[in-house]
């Protein structure tokens, strides 16, 4: 498929298990992907690697903690591209312990990679999505931020302000033909999850024995839903919070 033809695609997030993922798909079906991470050196392998691959990408490294390396993406995203289709919050971090446990940069943390990134990014994009008529974005929400996990009280509200946030913001810019959504994932085989597994003393194979469909997910599976909520065969999807979890409660 060559849905995202002549199309820019940013994914931010994008050297991460399931950011890559994205990257890869996107870049798969014809977009020209801008690779954008924090870690400068593995956003550039990524890109680097897919236009070896004969398709179209570049690395921009964005600290998206901080609003004004957010609006200089977009800026040098519009400067060289020329025009912005889908934008892929995908970037987050998760800061673990209940509310006791938990600091304050902790705290201010998630909130500032979570939620805050959002909010600069898509003041940003929004103009430049407006004026061309169309766009996309889907943001990376989380299972956790609907149905909330134990011991992971800054992730879990963040991820629900993620949800949240894609409702409003889909309710206000539908009208100017800007879809908005978010996959909500459950537990993923990512370096984020098989870091979580060691300190708990887990294994992989007992996650998967918790999932009804067997095991966990894959990074390519959630790539897949964030493409199509992204193409035109979503057409009329906007505001939708979409689960993907193999029918996974939450632990």
């Amino acid at each position: 498929m060559n849905r995202f033809e002549n199309k820019v695609v940013i994914v931010t997030g994008a050297a991460g298990g399931i950011g890559s993922s994205i990257a890869k798909r996107f870049a798969g079906e014809g977009a020209c992907v801008v690779v954008s991470d924090v870690n400068c050196k593995a956003a550039e392998e990524l890109a680097q690697g897919l236009r070896a691959e004969g398709h179209k990408a570049i690395a921009l490294a964005a600290d998206i903690a901080q609003g004004e390396a957010c609006r200089r993406l977009v800026s040098e995203v519009v400067e060289q591209l020329g025009r912005i289709d889908v934008l892929v919050n995908n970037a987050g971090i998760n800061r673990r312990g209940n509310l006791l446990a938990l600091s304050e940069d902790d705290w201010h943390a998630s909130f500032a990679v979570n939620v805050d990134s959002m909010f600069h990014l898509c003041r940003a994009v929004l103009p430049v999505m407006m004026e061309a008529g169309s766009g996309a974005i889907v943001n990376t929400a989380s299972q956790w931020g609907l149905h909330p996990a134990p011991g992971h009280i800054a992730y879990n509200v963040t991820k629900a302000a993620v949800a949240s946030f894609t409702q409003n913001l889909a309710r206000d810019y539908a009208p100017h033909n800007i879809r908005v959504n978010a996959v909500c994932p459950g537990e993923i085989h990512t370096p984020m999850l098989e870091a979580g597994v060691l300190r708990s003393g887990r294994t992989i194979a007992d996650l998967d024995r918790m999932v009804p469909l067997g095991r966990i997910g894959k990074p390519e599976e959630v790539a897949a839903l964030v493409a199509f909520l992204a193409s035109d065969e979503a057409a009329f999807m906007c505001g939708s919070l979409v689960e993907i979890t193999g029918a996974q409660a939450v632990a």
